[in-house]
């Protein structure tokens, strides 16, 4: 599953959907979003919230799944696997869980608003800023490709400087369990860099944190990605193409394109561009590629499945 950056490319304005009356902020009763105990960042979406949930996405993206018991059953459990997943990230997500048997006239505004006869039903879309962000994604998503999503939108909003948060919609449900709530306050300084664009600032902070926790998984990616944006700044991209396809053997003009691949969401071309320079040069090149290479996968995550086919891809060229 190819999944894009967020881009206001292309996007949708919903800005005919607002309500003219402010509506309180969205809330859950009892079990939340799917009557689940302790659900603080999924909520069920009727004709009352829809126009908060979507407000809600100036601070950070909304995930919207629209399912059907009646239509599609196998819909509800992927709308509960995202209401399950979007707890892992901290407020960095806010499920929205439409069921078109029960409101099908948000599902019929969404149609509208798209263009298109009729609403496929699952589907899932992500919201920033009250506009789509990604290109819906209709149809059943595994679980695993969900995670798969989750973080790599969690990578793009922290290269984008994007570090705003939902509340929670529910208490915790114990008190010494109050603290975990917020967001790791030793990631702080790094993403208020990146906001104020600072780069270099990001840099050094996330290497502060690296160099005194080398197994910090979350810093080291964002690491590696904040040295991809800090090697990019300025690049021209149709003149990085050009000159990567004058020179397929220039190791700098393949890795910049390599760069801006993944910048731009093209991960596994971004990999393959690299595993092929990998497999036609030789020692010091051959080297240099492989390392960079290595970098980038850990921007993506090592347990990203294009991570662990990239890695694969490696090893056939290297050996």
């Amino acid at each position: 599953m190819t999944q894009q950056p967020f881009t206001g490319r292309g996007a949708i304005d919903l800005s005919a959907l607002k309500r003219p009356a402010p509506q309180p902020a969205p809330t859950t009763t009892g079990g939340g979003a799917t009557g689940r105990p302790g659900s603080s960042y999924a909520i069920a979406v009727d004709d009352q919230n829809f126009q908060t949930v979507l407000q809600a996405s100036t601070t950070a993206p909304v995930v919207l799944v629209f399912h059907s018991p009646s239509q599609a059953p196998e819909s509800s459990q992927m709308a509960d696997d995202v209401a399950d997943l979007v707890e892992q990230y901290d407020g960095r997500f806010l499920a929205g869980l439409v069921d078109v048997d029960a409101v099908p006239q948000i599902a019929q505004v969404i149609a509208q608003a798209s263009q298109l006869p009729q609403l496929p039903v699952p589907l899932l879309m992500v919201f920033l800023d009250g506009r789509p962000a990604i290109q819906p994604i209709p149809g059943m998503v595994t679980r695993d490709e969900l995670s798969t999503l989750f973080n790599q939108l969690g990578q793009q909003l922290t290269a984008q400087g994007i570090t705003g948060r939902h509340q929670p919609l529910s208490a915790a449900p114990a008190a010494e369990d109050a603290e975990e709530a917020g967001p790791d306050p030793r990631y702080a300084p790094a993403q208020d860099a990146l906001a104020a664009g600072d780069i270099d600032g990001a840099v050094a902070e996330y290497q502060k944190l690296v160099d005194a926790n080398p197994s910090d998984a979350e810093a080291a990616a964002g690491l590696a990605m904040a040295k991809i944006l800090q090697r990019t700044q300025g690049v021209d991209l149709a003149a990085a193409r050009a000159a990567a396809a004058a020179d397929p053997d220039d190791i700098d003009a393949q890795i910049m394109v390599a760069d801006l691949d993944l910048l731009g969401g093209h991960v596994e071309d971004s990999f393959a561009r690299l595993v092929e320079l990998v497999r036609r040069t030789s020692e010091k090149e051959r080297d240099r590629a492989r390392e960079h290479l290595v970098g980038l996968f850990a921007a993506v995550g090592n347990d990203d499945p294009r991570v662990l086919k990239g890695r694969q891809a490696l090893a056939s060229a290297l050996f």
